[in-house]
């Protein structure tokens, strides 16, 4: 028999059974013809229904009194509502259930709205049943869960017990709905592209890989949606997005988890300037619908979101942070011994790679933002279009915010040669047990022409983040990654 059975719930179960009760009903009787109401707005009105029948169902998560008279807080979706269990009311059989009742039980309640001799809006039972029977104790309804992970990992329990993450919850959904409007009101059309992919890109991740068995063909779930977005936009969409689930194999941390949702987004005859005016309208909206108003608090710090944000090169914070130019080969050198980095030769991939390890290292933190750093190095961007006047640094810019990336934007690269020779050199300074794999096919996609454009990503779980105030990323996810539980 599995812990969470209570001998002493087991035993009421029994008890409600052996009366003739059905523990866990079909359908709800005591309503009748009557709709059910929402515990918020019955409060809302109680003046006006005052002495008017009217039906609840909820959980219980509060009970006060005995014998012939009990008081039981029952809370719905909406909130809570304070009812009245009262005998002299009530059937008999009805009274006799709150022998088998215990807190976290569902019921359905029909009564008046009345106020109590303290005037209290409440409802004065007239009929009760029990609708589903917990053989789980709830925790204490004040406190809640105590443990972050205890309250992750029984994340349904965490929102039955907590209204404010049920509240958070839904400012995410609130957030994520402002910032499809912010698209649809400029004609963008949102899609789903494939989760599946023969081969990844779009990101330097590590994917999970799977197979399909009718096609003994291996495939990996995709770290972003990016080359499949930019396909349409070569096919005629001009304006496209998509909220994304994305699947990186990689590490657990307050920042990362290996499942989660990214914003991407592609307009032709834009670049990479025109999506920082787009990312910080998305940010700005996303905020409003959470309620943010000019300023939000994140792990103690407070930060502006008056518009425009701040702009700043790529060079020009590696300097201001390193006191060196990135270009500066051997302060570069100098730095990565130091730490004891590896010092690729060349002026390849691996060795930007190395320079922008400085930057991500030294940099990147004190990045409080909001801001936008932009003109990276074009080496690590094979995406992203070089720039016309100094081609070692690219059309690219990435958006911090408390400290963290939030955002990657590209001016994209759109020439098929330039495009097939970037992918081949990053294929090149690859780890060799990587699967990582050329893409042809959006190579020849590129061959067909696609318009000048700008894309850009956003982590969605970062940016719900830092505007609810949330320490870490699975505060935000309603289900995280977690390592397995002993003994379950």
């Amino acid at each position: 028999m599995p812990d969470y059975f209570h001998p002493d719930r087991l035993q009421k179960l029994a008890d409600l059974q052996n009366s003739g009760a059905n523990a866990y009903p079909e359908s709800i009787s005591v309503f009748g013809d009557l709709p059910r109401g929402m515990s918020l707005d019955l409060l809302a009105r109680a003046e006006e229904i005052q002495n008017t029948e009217v039906c609840v169902a909820g959980r219980v998560l509060g009970r006060r009194g005995y014998g012939k008279l009990a008081f039981i807080d029952l809370h719905d979706g909406d909130g809570a509502i304070q009812v009245v269990l009262q005998k002299d009311l009530l059937p008999a059989e009805d009274f006799a259930l709150l022998n088998c009742l215990n807190l976290g039980d569902f019921i359905a309640l029909r009564g008046e709205m009345r106020k109590t001799d303290k005037g209290q809006d409440s409802i004065y039972g007239s009929r009760f049943e029990i609708l589903t029977k917990g053989l789980e104790n709830p925790p204490d309804q004040h406190y809640g869960l105590a443990d972050s992970e205890l309250r992750a990992r029984r994340r349904y329990v965490d929102l039955f017990t907590n209204q404010s993450v049920r509240e958070n919850f839904r400012k995410r959904a609130a957030m994520i709905q402002a910032m499809r409007e912010v698209f649809l009101n400029q004609d963008y059309l949102e899609v789903e592209t494939p989760v599946m992919h023969p081969i990844y890109g779009g990101a330097n991740a590590e994917p999970f890989t799977t197979v399909h068995n009718a096609l003994d063909m291996k495939l990996y779930m995709r770290i972003a949606p990016e080359l499949y977005l930019k396909r349409l936009v070569v096919g005629g969409i001009e304006r496209v997005f998509e909220f994304a689930r994305v699947f990186r194999n990689e590490g657990l941390s307050p920042r990362h988890n290996p499942e989660f949702t990214m914003l991407e987004f592609y307009q032709a005859y834009t670049d990479y300037r025109g999506m920082m005016t787009l990312t910080e309208e998305l940010v700005l909206a996303a905020a409003a619908a959470a309620d943010c108003g000019e300023t939000v608090t994140f792990r103690g710090d407070d930060y502006s979101l008056s518009a425009p944000f701040a702009r700043i090169r790529y060079a020009d914070a590696f300097k201001e942070h390193l006191g060196f130019d990135a270009t500066d080969r051997d302060a570069v050198t100098a730095k990565l011994l130091e730490i004891k980095h590896d010092v690729p030769e060349g002026d390849s991939y691996a060795w930007w790679k190395a320079v922008n390890d400085l930057f991500e290292e030294y940099v990147e933190q004190k990045l409080t933002g909001p801001v936008f750093v932009y003109d990276y190095p074009s080496a690590i961007c094979p995406l992203a279009k070089p720039l016309t006047e100094d081609p070692i640094w690219a059309g690219r810019f990435e958006f911090f915010l408390g400290g963290m990336e939030l955002a990657n934007a590209f001016s994209e690269l759109n020439n098929p040669q330039l495009q097939l020779q970037k992918f081949e050199e990053q294929v090149a300074d690859a780890d060799p047990e990587s699967p990582n794999a050329v893409d042809y096919d959006y190579v020849r996609a590129l061959a067909y022409g696609m318009p000048p454009a700008g894309g850009c990503g956003i982590g969605v779980d970062r940016l719900m983040m830092v505007l609810l105030g949330q320490d870490t990323i699975r505060d935000v996810l309603l289900f995280p990654q977690l390592r397995p539980e002993d003994g379950l």
